[in-house]
Formats: C-alpha cells, structure tokens, sequence
C-alpha cells in the first residue's frame, strides 16, 4: 500500500484555538503531495531544547541535521527519472507506580493468540488491529526500519530533541527495533515502547522497557508531561479516533517537547501512466481504502495528521513528503536502492496489509484473497510500471 511520504514537524505550545503551522519556504518547493509516510515533530510551548531566539523549528531541525543525507534524494518534487537501461523484464519518564496492571505484566492470556488463514494476531483486544504479529510480518516492520533510516540518512529521527532527551515514549512500537536503536543511542533516556503484541526481545538494555498497551485507550497510564519526545510510525488504520489520540499525545509531551509521526499512504500512483486505471495497483488503494473506512479506522492518517495536530493546539508544523518507488526502476542510484528495498517491504508485508481486513471486514474468501495478493506479486516483479507511494 502506498503512495508519496510526507514529513511534518510541529512544535506544542500550552493547548489553544489560536496556535498555528507554518512550513519553512526552503522545504515548500521540495515537498511533494503527502502519501505513505509523513513524519510529524511536535514540540510545546517552552522553548524546546535547541530551538535558540528567534530560530523557527524548521531551522533548528536543519541544524539538527546531521550526518548530511545523500545527494539524491526521495524527497525531490521533481519527477523521479526511469532507468532506460534497465532490463524491465527481470527481477532484481514514566511513574511506575501509575501504571495500569495490564501495561506491565504479560499474562498468559495475552499470548493465546488468534490463529486465522495461517496467520498469527494478537490477543489482547482482539480484532482491534488487522496487521498480524507473527514472523513474517515481524521481518516487514524491520525492512521497514531499514528503508527509513535510508531516507533520513541514517537518522532515527527529525526533531530537534538535543542531545539529553531524558524520558521517551514510542507508541506501536512493532518488533520494538526504534526503540532498541535508540537507547542504544542515548543510553541515559528512559526509553518506553508499548504495542498490543509482546513480540519484543525479552532481554534489552537497562534503561529500555516495552509495555503492552493500547493507543486507542482514554488514559495510557503515565503521568501527565513526563516524555520529552514522542514517536510514531506506521498507525495507519490503528486509530478509530485520531483528534483524541493526538490530545493524549499532547497532555503526556513534557513543556518542550518534541512529537514526531511518520506515516504512508495505500495508494499507488505513477507520472507516466504505467499505473493504469482499473489495474491491480490501482485496486489496491481503493480496496483497502473501503476495507479501512468499513472496519473503522481509515487509512487516510498521512493526509490528515497536519489538521489534527494544529487543532489539537501544536504548532509550527514542518511536513516532508517523500515518493518511494517500487521497484528498482529509478535511473538514480540512491532511489532505485529505496526503491529495491521498498518493493521488498511490500513483498513481504501485503498479505499481513491486506488478509484481515478483506476476510473479515470485506468478507472475501481466503482463496479470493491469494488470487489478488498473487496478481499484486506478479505486479510487484514488473519494472515496466513505474509506481511509487507517499511515505
């Protein structure tokens, strides 16, 4: 599912009607139509740490930058050139004792769970999500970390935290490998990631802890503004309502700190035309745009995530959009590299995208869904169409 990628930043001031977003006139001419990932920072109304008088968050995040991403870039708005010579016709600080019991043990019935068209979901709240938690999706979160950090030139994120980040929370945190990098990374935060799924190593760094918890919940349990930095990756489809996520998000960012959110679109688009109305990547985005609007929680959030943060009450909202191509059809090196390494991801992550909802929202059978997931397959080997998605 895919489409372009759109980054945001937005720093927090105290919650009001009038704070507003703006975007630097540097990163305006570059950023392209939102789509499968967008990145949102958010910081609140004390100064943030690194934001100096008179420097607006867009300055500080470019100076934050750091090391230099490559000369080639995803996120042109320029159109993404085709490789003539390529071969078309082969494959290449929390309080602990505010926490809520069920945020912190792992009871055995959390992992009884559901076993569905040979695949693994989880079972606390059962149904509430459609992605399953067994390995093969396990190993598309990790490309999908892979290609990430690719695009942001090695960084695990954009906001400008400083150099002391001192309470983390990263929210649906997947296989927890965000998390595992970044308290590696800064090994004095207190770094918490929570997710439905206790699918995370057992045995992490001191100063990492990984909770089972739920983001549509009304209270996740900690003490109000006590993170630094927030992050999110890859909720779409998770939320049924986002303008109360994006509330919780507010009252638990500490004064000065910074939200990032990094999301993708499910629909496929080309420039050239080679992605046909009617055709299988086009089917994909509609399909599972109606699955995700019957189920509840639409897969719309990467264009809607700049609205609902600045009414939520942040502020100075910087959004990068990024095209990510699949397949390796681009004449670049740099974005055919994304490129072979996206269309990966979506090798190994369709059926988990795409089984749940059309088997139990859209009521296809599971041999109507192998006979679609296999014209995507063989859609996904032909570098004659040149589509890309929104990250």
């Amino acid at each position: 599912m895919a489409e372009d990628s759109t980054e945001t930043s937005i720093t927090a001031a105290e919650p009001t009607p009038t704070a507003t977003a703006s975007i630097d006139p540097e990163l305006a001419g570059k950023l392209q139509e939102p789509s499968f990932e967008i990145i949102h920072t958010i910081n609140s109304a004390a100064p943030p740490v690194g934001l100096q008088p008179g420097q607006s968050p867009y300055q500080a995040y470019q100076a934050y930058q750091a090391p230099a991403s490559p000369q080639s870039s995803v996120a042109s708005d320029e159109e993404i050139t085709i490789d003539d010579t390529f071969d078309e016709d082969g494959d290449s600080a929390y309080d602990s004792g505010s926490l809520q019991s069920d945020t912190t043990s792992l009871l055995s019935h959390i992992t009884k769970y559901r076993y569905e068209n040979n695949r693994r979901y989880h079972a606390y709240k059962d149904g509430e999500y459609w992605g399953p938690n067994d390995e093969q999706q396990s190993n598309q979160l990790d490309i999908a970390h892979h290609l990430f950090l690719l695009t942001m030139g090695g960084r695990l994120f954009l906001a400008p935290i400083g150099d002391n980040p001192q309470n983390v929370l990263d929210i649906g945190t997947g296989t927890g490998i965000w998390a595992l990098d970044f308290a590696d990374q800064y090994p004095s935060a207190r770094v918490t990631g929570f997710d439905l799924s206790p699918i995370q190593p057992q045995w992490v760094a001191p100063n990492l802890r990984f909770e089972i918890n739920d983001a549509c919940d009304p209270d996740w349990g900690y003490s109000k503004q006590s993170f630094d930095f927030i992050h999110v990756r890859a909720m779409y489809g998770s939320v049924a309502h986002w303008p109360a996520f994006y509330q919780q998000v507010l009252d638990n960012l500490a004064p000065g700190g910074w939200y990032q959110q990094l999301e993708m679109s499910v629909v496929l688009k080309s420039d050239d035309g080679s992605v046909r109305e009617g055709s299988i990547f086009d089917q994909w985005g509609k399909v599972s745009l109606e699955a995700g609007d019957k189920f509840g929680k639409d897969l719309r959030i990467h264009e809607q995530i700049k609205g609902y943060v600045t009414d939520a009450g942040f502020v100075d909202v910087v959004e990068t959009v990024y095209r990510y191509p699949v397949g390796p059809w681009a004449k670049d090196p740099f974005i055919k590299s994304v490129g072979e390494w996206n269309r990966i991801h979506w090798q190994e992550g369709i059926e988990g995208w795409s089984m749940a909802l059309l088997t139990r929202v859209l009521n296809w059978s599971y041999t109507e869904v192998q006979a679609y997931l296999g014209k995507m397959r063989g859609a996904l080997k032909d570098n004659s169409i040149h589509a890309y998605h929104i990250v």
